[in-house]
């Protein structure tokens, strides 16, 4: 997802949204110890799209 996406959503949606990146980057973890991932490309997208979600929650935060 891209970061201009992300700004246009709310709080709120932007928590669930990490909530369900977080729980499928659990998913995919858990994929590829059972050697079951077929991409391995999708673990590193996921862990910057939860990147950039925690970014502006925390630039939402310091502007109050």
């Amino acid at each position: 997802m891209k970061v201009e996406e992300l700004r246009d959503l709310t709080n709120e949606e932007i928590s669930q949204q990490l909530h369900d990146s977080q729980e499928e980057l659990f998913n995919l973890r858990f994929q590829k110890s059972m050697n079951r991932l077929e991409n391995a490309g999708k673990l590193k997208d996921i862990k910057k799209d939860i990147a950039r979600m925690k970014t502006i929650i925390r630039e939402r935060e310091l502007r109050g």
